[in-house]
């Protein structure tokens, strides 16, 4: 990705960065990406545990169910069901403003 960038080219960018920023700004910036990346792969990292322990959950549930029947395997969703009711309720009316 950075092969074609040679070292005259980071001192540009490096001095465009601190005419844009200033000095006095950059550890800011810097401790900022440090801690979105940091965060970044923690995220990355608990999602994978969590998938993992979906799987063998679901294994776990296949193996115990006697071999002439399947348990059937409840879809993943991220967000919670929505009730049906809640969707078809029809707004609340606002009554128009009074005249003072």
């Amino acid at each position: 990705m950075f092969g074609s960038i040679g070292f005259t080219e980071l001192i540009l960018i490096l001095v465009i960065v601190l005419i844009i920023f200033g000095a006095g700004k950059l550890p800011q910036l810097g401790e900022g990406l440090g801690k979105a990346i940091k965060g970044f792969k923690k995220s990355v990292h608990e999602a994978d545990v969590i998938e993992a322990e979906a799987q063998a959950q679901a294994q776990a549930q296949v193996a115990s169910a006697p071999q002439g029947q399947q348990m059937p395997v409840p879809p993943q969703s991220a967000a919670p069901p929505v009730e049906a009711s809640a969707l078809e309720q029809p707004a609340a009316s606002v009554p128009p403003p009074s005249k003072a």
